[in-house]
């Protein structure tokens, strides 16, 4: 057997605890960040009774709105055994019907625009939005792209914003973390703080 696996399997499980909520990533209410919608850019407000039974679990559906690849490589690693996301109730589903959270990565492509909208009409209340990776964010290097409608905010309402490029996992896990923490329902900090702890 190859000396690598023969070290992993002798390796004890990870026992670090999570993370505490970020609450730094939740945008403010108010903001929006342009785009020619006629929806509403206020996020859907969640009763503290509602995001006290996201607590208990929460499954999240992904979708790749036109990223790079590089924050889903970063979520890819979420998902290994050191995170143990399932263990502190975070899943991912296939099926944005059986989520409560909707997790987006890429600026919005002008093919993926009607597809994430669908997805987020099809997740059920009480329901969240994060945005994962500066493109998401605010469009990155490639929002102003012919092809692109710039950052998630501009199509739908942002609960939570994960900014980096990319983000690491333990960062993801804080922002996933806060989207379904009671202290968002009442406060919301700027965005541009989560940039604060980012690696170089």
């Amino acid at each position: 057997m190859n000396p690598f696996l023969r070290a992993l399997l002798r390796q004890h499980p990870a026992a670090d605890p999570a993370p505490a909520p970020d609450t730094s990533l939740c945008p403010p209410r108010t903001a929006a960040t342009g785009g020619d919608s006629t929806e509403s850019k206020e996020p859907a407000a969640c009763t503290p009774a509602q995001l006290a039974s996201l607590a208990k679990a929460l499954v999240i559906r992904h979708v790749d709105s036109g990223s790079c690849n590089g924050c889903e490589l970063e979520i890819g690693a979420l998902n290994g055994p050191h995170y143990r996301l399932e263990a502190l109730g975070v899943r991912f589903a296939a099926s944005p019907r059986h989520a409560d959270a909707l997790l987006v990565t890429g600026p919005v492509s002008g093919n993926m625009d009607v597809a994430l909208r669908r997805a987020w009409a099809a997740v059920p209340t009480p329901k969240r939005l994060i945005a994962v990776g500066d493109c998401a964010c605010n469009g990155g290097i490639f929002g102003e792209n012919y092809a692109c409608r710039g950052g998630v905010g501009g199509v739908l309402p942002v609960d939570v914003a994960i900014h980096g490029c990319p983000p690491t996992p333990e960062r993801l896990l804080a922002g996933i973390l806060a989207a379904v923490a009671p202290a968002t329902a009442d406060h919301h900090a700027s965005a541009s703080e989560a940039q604060a702890d980012e690696k170089p």
